[in-house]
């Protein structure tokens, strides 16, 4: 059975930062390509920032300089985090695990959810 189970989330002051991990479980987690993907109310989910099997890392444009992806095939962890968060950040965070870089379809297996409240 795959688990994905995030953590980190809460409420921050715009500017502020927080760290979300994402530890999996039930795959070979080094040949899963990963990501965070974030969903606000009335809003479509969309992809926040996406991690290669190998290394490789992607980024919406909104997060570019201020998110960073990384993971650690070791410990079957993803983690994201997230500086300078502004009030659009506010959204609940998903931990996604797929094999395939096709980053716009929304596939694989999901995490829970992590709510990221920003407060001004």
């Amino acid at each position: 059975q795959v688990q994905l189970v995030e953590s980190g989330g809460g409420l921050v002051q715009s500017g502020g930062s927080l760290r979300l991990s994402c530890v999996a479980s039930g795959i070979i987690f080094g040949i899963y390509d990963m990501a965070w993907y974030r969903q606000a109310p009335g809003t479509q989910r969309e992809l926040v920032a996406g991690i290669t099997s190998g290394g490789r890392t992607n980024y919406a444009d909104s997060v570019k300089g201020r998110f960073t992806i990384s993971r650690d095939n070791a410990k079957n962890t993803v983690a994201l985090q997230m500086n300078s968060l502004k009030l659009e950040d506010t959204a609940v965070y998903y931990c996604n695990a797929r094999r395939g870089t096709m980053w716009s379809a929304l596939r694989g297996y999901w995490g829970q959810g992590t709510q990221v409240t920003v407060s001004s």
